[in-house]
């Protein structure tokens, strides 16, 4: 990229990021909406996606401890409390131990981290560590993966709903409010990006930036694929499914 874009353009330029590199693309979230996953494996992806789900207000602390303005810091808080909520037991992450729960998980093994796998570490980590370094134009634009939430979330629910019976609506109810939450949060960093980024080296970071976001996102599915689909090897101390059921089996 040589000259600058226009806000449209490079709009357009990040959301084709999402239409090539977003993980919905990925053929370990084909194999779990479509019902073709065990049971245990379904415990895999939930109990590792936990990591991340933990570490969001952390990063986005990250984000926020950067921002001298008082506006921006009070619109970027609300992505923290959506998360921790403003009580114990509120807020995104007692509603995905709430789908770990569900699936029979022990609540004090998922947050002890322990049996996650080293890949899922590794990437939550490389995440915070970049909205850390990165400037907070950079950080800001590594959270527009939300533009692209609302289909998968759709997709997710609608496909575990239907052939899976061992997950209810309210086990994934963590779910329903990111359909409000995302969208709110990626037009608000859009519109800053859209904004801030006025040079074509400044535009390219930020693109550059998504990317990194979705390789995220992309290579903790690799991990989960490769230790719990093909070819079924876990790392050694890493979650290893006790009962396992065909795929949409009834139990």
């Amino acid at each position: 990229m040589t000259g600058l874009l226009s806000p449209q353009e490079l709009e357009a330029r990040l959301r084709d990021v999402g239409t090539r590199r977003y993980h919905s693309l990925h053929p370990f979230h084909r194999l779990l909406h479509g019902g073709r996953l065990d049971f245990g494996q379904v415990q895999a992806w939930a109990l590792n996606r936990y990591y991340y789900q933990a570490m969001i207000p952390v990063k986005d602390s990250s984000v926020l401890a950067r921002m001298e303005d008082a506006e921006l810091r009070r619109v970027w808080r609300q992505r923290i409390i959506d998360h921790d909520g403003d009580h114990a037991g509120e807020g995104g992450i007692a509603r995905w131990l709430k789908l770990t729960d569900g699936l029979g998980l022990d609540r004090g093994y998922v947050t002890s981290l322990v049996g996650l796998l080293p890949a899922t570490r590794f990437a939550v980590e490389a995440y915070v560590h970049f909205v850390r370094e990165k400037s907070l134009l950079e950080a800001i634009a590594s959270s527009l993966t939300e533009m692209f939430s609302p289909g998968i979330i759709e997709e997710r629910v609608a496909g575990m709903l239907k052939n899976y019976d061992f997950v209810s609506r309210e086990t994934l109810a963590y779910f329903d409010n990111r359909l409000t939450q995302a969208p709110r949060d990626a037009d608000f960093a859009l519109d800053y990006v859209k904004t801030h980024a006025r040079t074509p080296e400044q535009q390219q970071a930020v693109i550059r930036a998504l990317e990194f976001k979705c390789d995220v996102l992309w290579v903790q599915l690799d991990a989960l694929y490769f230790a719990y689909v093909d070819p079924k090897m876990a790392y050694p101390g890493a979650f290893l499914p006790t009962e396992s059921h065909a795929p949409g089996e009834r139990r």
